[in-house]
């Protein structure tokens, strides 16, 4: 099936469904369990970086890639420009833009600002597995990025 013979209905839900995962994503990493990440992935989903040529892949070291952030992590991500495109019944691809906030050293309370860690967008590609998308391959590609700045231990100046 090519994308002309796909219902409007369809390739809404699928585009939907893509987005879902965009925001999915982050908030897990942000919000909830980082290691559950690995579950938006399919069983052979790869994470990766051109520069560097860094890439992790497969659900088992995707968990503990994920899960191995730092407990005294805070952080927000912003996502924003997401375009998808629906290629056929089960694939498809997004950009999305992104900005990430981050510090390590967090204990509570409020962090005054700071400039953004990184500044990027993500490549996508999406398969539609057992009626679920998933995530097959992301690509995250840094225009601007950093250190993640240690905020000091409570009580000293």
């Amino acid at each position: 099936m090519n994308t002309a013979t796909l219902d409007p209905m369809e390739r809404l839900l699928a585009e939907r469904a893509c987005e879902r995962l965009v925001v999915e994503f982050v908030h897990r990493l942000d919000l909830g369990d980082p290691g559950s990440v690995a579950e938006l992935f399919t069983p052979d989903g790869i994470w990766r970086w051109p520069a560097g040529d860094r890439r992790i892949a497969g659900r088992d070291a995707l968990r503990t890639y994920f899960g191995d952030r730092p407990a005294d992590r805070l952080s927000r991500r912003i996502c924003a420009n997401v375009l998808v495109d629906v290629s056929a019944v089960d694939t498809a691809s997004a950009t999305t833009y992104f900005t990430t906030h981050r510090v390590d050293g967090y204990v509570e309370g409020l962090v005054p600002p700071r400039p953004p860690a990184q500044v990027g967008h993500y490549e996508d590609t999406f398969r539609k597995v057992d009626g679920t998308w998933l995530l097959s391959v992301r690509t995250l590609h840094l225009a601007f990025g950093g250190p993640t700045e240690r905020l000091d231990p409570p009580g000293r100046p």
